[in-house]
């Protein structure tokens, strides 16, 4: 498990402590808050994580689908903002969290989800109230306990779209301090995808507290619950799709892992270096994951390569390296029909190109080439050489990222080189998974002296064709031409 960098303790404190803060006001001034409102919202907040431990029809709530937040912003209707941010704390302490071994300490985690919800509650409560959200709940007419609509829809619509944000803006910050992601990068996409699920929660918010209000009283509000209950179910239903999915990704490089004893580990290793290179460029989580799958799939195609060809120790023959190099078509064909797939398709088809040519199955050329596939090639490059297989040994990171520059704009392309050595630079090289022994980690920061554009270990100025372009062979064959040549060619046997 990774130790927390300093700089992320420090803004998990910080982000503690303001927690804290936005509760002090309900807690200094006990007789203003209603606390028997506060008890039931935080209980029901409380119930509402923990059901999700239990089984529903059609199977348990998936770890990582959100919280109940309809009952925060009921809170953040109903209450003072440090009322509402004190009633979202135990359903964020307890709620259920993804369990993954090199995640932060659960307990951490808990106490950092209940400072954000805490803080975004108390933010979304002091905007609600200033865009006269009470009032507009209350009604014209109090007495009658009929809210003013449409007039609570637009401050209710604010403070939902204020308590994404804040959580999103927190999120960027843990992403930036805890991951050393880059600032430009830490929030690109968080609240595109949050905006919509937040404002729905806070239209069913704002129908609880509606109903909370009405002559009928809690009891009533209850039954808001029951949309929300049948959402669970349905984002149950589609992450079952998606372990199925996983599972379905395990099952195949499990599969070449047998068939490829030299290569084990390589597949999940490529995902990893693939996911690093795309998220320094920038890209969206999604398509970012397509590019993770695509590298975990790469060489699926060794499936269809006879067995005594990926494990022959000696040089292969021109025919023999013609028929491992169709793997790439082999990969492509398999997966056509894993609908999920389409999209990795096109990089388990081309991830053997190279920008000036010369690569196969196609001889594509540079931006002909699609960008998932010269993504997994730098990908497949630096895992090669940084792994120790039969026929080599592993090569420390910053020769195998001199070596890849030195092939940038022959073999590779330059901007995907540079952004796996600035996400190394930044954040080390910690592979997963691995069943190679001298297998290279590396952490953080400079090693070597520093090459272009102020990257380190990167000595000498980018020199395309030539020797080096060979000593890194895209054809990634073993055995073929000069051992230099073949043998530490991108991802040993092909």
């Amino acid at each position: 498990m990774r130790v927390l960098p300093p700089g992320a303790r420090v803004y998990l404190l910080g982000a503690v402590a303001g927690a804290i803060a936005c509760l002090l006001p309900a807690l200094a001034d006990p007789g203003a808050v209603p606390w028997r409102t506060v008890a039931l919202l935080g209980g029901l907040y409380l119930g509402c994580e923990l059901v999700k431990a239990c089984r529903l029809p059609g199977g348990r709530v998936p770890e990582g689908i959100g919280s109940f937040f309809p009952v925060v912003f009921a809170a953040v209707f109903l209450l003072p903002p440090s009322a509402a941010a004190l009633a979202a704390v135990p359903g964020a302490l307890t709620g259920r969290i993804e369990q993954r071994i090199e995640q932060r300490p659960a307990g951490l985690r808990r106490v950092w989800h209940a400072a954000q919800q805490a803080t975004a509650a108390w933010a979304a409560g002091h905007i609600y109230a200033l865009l006269g959200g009470p009032e507009a709940l209350a009604g014209s007419s109090p007495a009658a306990r009929v809210a003013d609509f449409p007039h609570v829809m637009f401050p209710a619509a604010a403070a939902a779209l204020a308590f994404c944000l804040v959580l999103t803006a927190l999120d960027g910050g843990i992403l930036a301090t805890a991951e050393r992601r880059p600032a430009a990068t830490a929030w690109r996409g968080l609240p595109a995808g949050t905006v919509a699920p937040h404002l729905v929660h806070g239209l069913a918010g704002l129908m609880m507290a509606v109903m909370w209000r009405s002559p009928y009283g809690p009891p009533a509000a209850l039954a808001v619950l029951l949309p929300v209950w049948i959402s669970c179910w349905v984002f149950a239903q589609y992450h079952r799709e998606r372990a199925a999915h996983q599972a379905t990704i395990r099952a195949l490089v499990q599969a070449v892992d047998i068939k490829d004893r030299y290569t084990r580990g390589h597949s999940e290793r490529v995902g990893q270096a693939s996911a690093m290179i795309a998220r320094e460029l920038g890209m969206a989580e999604d398509r970012l994951e397509v590019v993770r799958i695509a590298g975990i799939l790469h060489d699926v195609g060794k499936l269809g390569v006879p067995t005594r060809l990926l494990r022959k120790d000696g040089p292969l023959t021109p025919e023999e390296r013609r028929i491992i190099e169709l793997h790439p078509e082999y990969g492509h064909e398999m997966v056509r029909g894993i609908g999920f797939l389409s999209e990795a398709r096109a990089a388990i088809l081309h991830h053997h190109e190279r920008v000036d040519g010369s690569g196969y199955p196609y001889g594509l050329t540079g931006d002909q080439i699609p960008v998932a596939a010269r993504v997994v090639a730098v990908a497949d490059a630096f895992d090669a050489m940084t792994s120790t297989r039969s026929y080599s040994r592993a090569r420390p990171v910053p020769v195998a990222l001199a070596e890849l520059e030195r092939c940038a704009g022959a073999q590779f392309d330059p901007a995907m080189v540079l952004a796996l050595a600035a996400a190394v630079r930044r954040n080390g090289w910690h592979p997963a998974v691995t069943s190679d022994e001298d297998l290279q980690v590396i952490p953080a920061g400079p090693s070597g002296p520093a090459g272009p554009a102020g990257l380190p270990g990167l000595p000498g100025q980018p020199r395309p064709g030539g020797a080096a372009a060979g000593r890194v062979h895209s054809a990634s064959v073993r055995g073929g031409g000069s051992p230099e040549a073949g043998r530490a060619g991108t991802g040993g046997a092909p």
